[in-house]
């Protein structure tokens, strides 16, 4: 199998300062779909195309997943990382990806055999096929996550430079996105129909451009889950931000990972339930703007 990637799907505008950005415009992403409304009046719209894409290490199958379909290479490899079956110094010696059969296969240097690890599969909270397997939970107890610094300034900035990033869920929604940024600059942004496809294709990314974690913050548009937290620990970022809120475990592992959550992160609001010694509130909030109705996104009615 050759690995073939869509361009269109690859490439982020030179107009902002994304390294990788959702593109909109890419017709595989969407599509036009009629229907009515609730008055029976005719509307077309757009609306976010899901594929499967099996996931396999080496010889083995490990997983098919629903996703969109972009960036497969780093949702494979990101995928395998954050289910402990990549360690961040295994060398992959490549990934291919047959766009017909919708398989992408990663291989490694490493010789792999997860069969018995397969059994002991978890199925989480996280939409499409998002699992976990128990053995990471190993990572939140010995986790050591490096010194960093959050200044509210940063935080404001970069959620209103993210909320008004052109994007798939503003064009069709019933998407979650995900970035990665550093200070007050985000520098990947993707999105898919799970939050943890999301994920994986940042860590998929990092992998691949050996990207370092230390000094880097996570933002989701999803919930604070333990899924998210153990795999933004996976990752070893210390910072971790959502526009939306919380579950009690995802808190509790935070906590004993000591990595700071902050969540409900909308115009001048947020609230941090762990890692707060890391935030300097150096923003005057006199300045900053209150979310605008058209970035607004779903959220829980006490939230808003």
């Amino acid at each position: 199998m050759g690995t073939r990637t869509t361009e269109a799907s690859r490439l982020a505008p030179d107009t902002d300062d994304y390294l990788l950005r959702p593109n909109p415009a890419d017709p595989r992403l969407t599509e036009r779909v009629s229907g009515v409304d609730q008055s029976g009046a005719p509307v077309t719209t757009s609306v976010t195309v899901e594929r499967a894409l099996t996931i396999y290490l080496n010889r083995q199958e490990i997983v098919t997943a629903m996703t969109i379909g972009d960036y497969p290479d780093y949702l494979a490899i990101g995928y395998l990382l954050n289910q402990n079956m990549l360690q961040p110094d295994d060398i992959v010696t490549g990934v291919d990806y047959d766009e017909d059969l919708s398989v992408a296969v990663v291989r490694t240097e490493r010789e792999t055999d997860y069969e018995e690890k397969l059994q002991k599969r978890v199925q989480t909270s996280g939409c499409a096929q998002g699992t976990i397997f128990g053995d990471l939970m190993e990572l939140i107890e010995g986790a050591t996550l490096p010194a960093a610094t959050l200044r509210t300034s940063w935080l404001y900035a970069l959620t209103n430079k993210i909320n008004t990033t052109p994007s798939l869920y503003l064009e069709a929604g019933a998407i979650h996105g995900c970035v990665l940024a550093q200070e007050d600059r985000p520098l990947v942004y993707m999105e898919d129909v799970g939050r943890h496809n999301a994920v994986d294709k940042i860590a998929g990314w990092m992998f691949q451009n050996r990207v370092a974690a230390h000094d880097k913050i996570f933002y989701t548009t999803g919930r604070l889950t333990s899924e998210m937290v153990i795999k933004t620990v996976r990752m070893g970022i210390p910072i971790l931000v959502s526009r939306s809120g919380f579950t009690a475990w995802g808190v509790e592992l935070a906590r004993k990972a000591g990595l700071t959550l902050i969540g409900r992160a909308r115009g001048k609001r947020f609230v941090a339930l762990s890692g707060e010694d890391r935030i300097v509130f150096d923003q005057n909030l006199d300045y900053v703007e209150e979310e605008s109705a058209k970035h607004r996104r779903k959220a829980a009615v006490h939230d808003d």
